[in-house]
């Protein structure tokens, strides 16, 4: 057994930080020592989360009193805004693992700009790593702060890179149709998630102007060198968990669709999460549930010169936690599957 490393979660009375102690509790490295959940302060796991119940982990504490020194990692699991302010305060040679939006926009004027303050920690904004596992590992390795992607743009970025740096679509021509499960807004109380307005309906939100759009443009233009805007729609599906893109695409000049499933193909034949899915097979968030894998599928549009790419997430695991500790995996040398070996939990 490898030597077990001192973990601490910062917000785990939250949907993303209850999931990563799920996983993390399998996880032959990882001793979680330190809990923080200000608003549940001094409460057991259990008595929060009873699933979590038997395991055998420390009490909620505020992040305050928490002593950072004797830990080895730290995942955030905090809202926007709180993680730069929180970070700033941590002993300097802890790797942090940010499961927030704070550190994922490289330029402190964009950040500012959607999500409406000031960056708290522009210093340490030039030391994150986008967390992007299967397109990011070299620099994930040696990365102080690492900050995972949105569930959203997990699921599309995993979809596009391969075809953008192949230059195989229309990069200025990318539409993204995205539907997430009620949990992707938390665990916080507010209206439009209560079971009466969210249940048994469908309902866009953040038309045009959702944050997580910027992140999946800044990703894209890393690759292909050129300012592009994409077309992002995500909706509110009700069910708990699960995520499914479905991405409109052009075709570029004399590529094909078959040339997309090849670039898919050869991107991830060796990955351990992602797979491109036979012909004729379509993904569905079924296929995912509890599980840190994405399923993608290619087809054929009816209007000539076009392609539809649909991708499926749990987007708390693959979409958040789980793609944190894959991270955790490839920045510390251990087995990049540890600890996410669950298989999709059907039906």
């Amino acid at each position: 057994m490898p030597e077990r490393l001192k973990v601490g979660v910062l917000g785990a009375s939250g949907y993303t930080g209850a999931d990563l102690i799920r996983l993390a509790a399998c996880h032959p490295a990882i001793e979680i020592t330190v809990v923080t959940a200000d608003s549940q302060a001094g409460k057991s796991l259990g008595s929060v989360f009873p699933h979590l119940a038997r395991l055998e982990i420390p009490d909620l504490i505020k992040w305050q009193d928490a002593d950072w020194s004797k830990l080895d990692v730290i995942f955030c699991g905090l809202p926007h805004g709180t993680t730069q302010k929180i970070v700033a305060q941590l002993p300097k040679d802890r790797v942090v693992i940010d499961l927030s939006a704070d550190f994922r926009l490289k330029d402190p004027a964009i950040y500012e700009e959607w999500y409406g303050h000031q960056h708290y920690a522009e210093d340490l904004q030039p030391l994150a790593v986008y967390g992007l596992t299967e397109h990011n590992r070299a620099k994930i390795k040696t990365a102080r702060i690492i900050a995972c992607p949105g569930c959203y743009p997990t699921a599309s970025l995993l979809s596009l890179l391969p075809l953008v740096k192949n230059c195989l679509i229309d990069s200025t021509q990318i539409i993204i149709d995205a539907k997430s499960g009620v949990s992707g807004a938390g665990r916080s109380l507010r209206q439009s998630t209560l079971f009466c307005e969210a249940g048994e309906g469908l309902k866009p939100y953040g038309i045009a102007t959702h944050r997580h759009a910027p992140e999946i443009e800044q990703e894209i233009i890393s690759v292909i060198g050129n300012s592009t805007v994409v077309s992002f729609t995500p909706h509110l599906v009700p069910m708990s968990r699960g995520e499914l893109v479905t991405i409109h695409l052009s075709l570029a000049s004399g590529s094909s669709v078959n040339d997309l499933r090849e670039a898919l193909d050869e991107a991830y034949k060796d990955e351990p999460f992602v797979h491109l899915l036979p012909v004729g097979i379509v993904p569905g968030t079924q296929d995912v549930r509890g599980s840190n894998e994405c399923l993608i599928g290619v087809y054929a549009d009816r209007i000539d010169g076009r392609a539809i790419v649909i991708a499926t997430i749990d987007n708390l695991v693959k979409g958040s936690s789980g793609q944190a500790l894959q991270n955790f995996n490839v920045r510390f040398g251990l087995d990049e599957t540890s600890g996410l070996k669950q298989l999709a939990l059907f039906p």
